[in-house]
């Protein structure tokens, strides 16, 4: 709840201080129509360093690859969502990647942030996936130690809220991080709430009695949460399960993060990737999706030189950043996964994705019904 207030008050702070530019829009519809040359040649005539800021660690070596291609000076850094907006407020910023899709529709509703969709790529991107424009997904999933004889290999959600699962489960404490909110939120949703009724009368052999809960979503998370420990990062949360003493334990964490050097990902198996080997489902998700997206802060200084950024990102040679690894899954359909991987279609099916504008409706809501499950 204070997580979500906060966010809040920031983007008021950010209406009160920045003015929707008329200009900025205007670029960005003439740039919409231009090609690729176009958009290279408006960019070079715009002076002054180009700012941007991103959620993702590697915003900052996909800007410098790009201030060396084409010559132009760059400031880039990677920001929790709430700190980009506040940099917006207090400084001229010219492009963000940016999560959390509720707020995000706030801030282009009030001008803050604005959508653009390259030429050259766009016949390539779903139209769903346009506006706003996703990058990237990322997938957050289960994820067991395969060692000892206890292994926690899931197959229907309802077993992680078993009593015999207290404090085998990992995961980022909601409040510390949006997305895994937004994650619950959407299980409340009527399409959520009925899957997990169906995934109950599997798992148990019976219907569902809700008692005072008002969706099967809300039961869920009201027994998953106690049964949690709550991790202070996504990549402590991988070291710790795939240690040899992670025996018996899940986490739920960003699947990229098996490639870092100091997690021992042979002791780890994604519950999805066991789910696909062996022709059985997860009922009735195997973790959850969210986009990180590409806007224009319209008060850019350098507007074009934002565009063919988000161009470059969107290109194979952009995206190279975040494909070299698995977990990431570029909005261009035209660049695959990486090898080994499974593809993003298969991720769209078996994971839970963010619906911003449900979550924009209902969200504090569901952040007062989890609040006291997270002391």
């Amino acid at each position: 709840m204070k997580k979500f207030l906060s966010l809040m008050l920031a983007l008021i702070m950010v209406l009160c201080a920045v003015p929707a530019l008329a200009d900025v829009a205007a670029d960005i519809e003439a740039g919409q129509a231009m090609t690729h040359e176009e958009l290279v040649e408006k960019a070079l005539a715009e002076s002054g360093t180009f700012v941007a800021y991103g959620t993702t660690s590697r915003i900052k070596k996909a800007a410098a690859a790009f201030s060396e291609k084409y010559g132009i000076p760059q400031n880039s850094n990677n920001m929790k969502d709430i700190d980009i907006y506040d940099k917006i407020a207090n400084e001229n910023v010219d492009m963000v990647m940016i999560q959390d899709g509720a707020q995000l529709l706030g801030a282009i509703e009030h001008g803050i942030l604005a959508n653009f969709v390259p030429a050259s790529v766009k016949d390539s991107i779903s139209e769903h996936d346009q506006y706003p424009l996703a990058h990237q997904f990322t997938n957050k999933v289960f994820i067991y130690n395969v060692l000892g004889d206890d292994v926690p290999a899931i197959r229907n959600v309802w077993e992680l809220t078993d009593p015999a699962m207290k404090d085998r489960i990992i995961f980022k404490k909601p409040t510390d991080e949006q997305v895994n909110m937004n994650f619950l939120v959407m299980l409340t949703s009527p399409e959520w709430s009925a899957r997990l009724e169906e995934a109950y009368k599997e798992w148990k052999g019976e219907n569902i009695d809700l008692g005072s809960y008002k969706t099967a979503g809300h039961k869920w998370i009201a027994e998953f949460l106690p049964n949690c420990v709550f991790g202070k990062s996504d990549t402590n949360i991988a070291e710790e399960i795939s240690q040899e003493t992670a025996e018996g334990k899940i986490g739920l964490f960003v699947l990229s993060k098996l490639r870092s050097s100091s997690v021992y990902a042979e002791n780890l198996m994604p519950a999805q990737y066991a789910a696909s080997a062996e022709g059985y489902e997860i009922k009735p998700f195997a973790g959850f999706m969210y986009p990180i997206y590409n806007m224009i802060s319209t008060n850019a200084n350098r507007p074009y030189t934002a565009m063919l950024f988000i161009e470059y990102l969107m290109s194979e040679e952009g995206f190279s950043f975040w494909s070299d690894s698995i977990g990431a899954y570029s909005g261009n359909s035209a660049i695959p996964e990486k090898e080994g991987d499974l593809p993003l279609s298969v991720w769209k099916d078996t994971l839970v994705v963010e619906d911003p504008e449900y979550i924009l409706e209902y969200g504090l809501d569901v952040e007062d019904f989890v609040g006291p499950y997270l002391q």
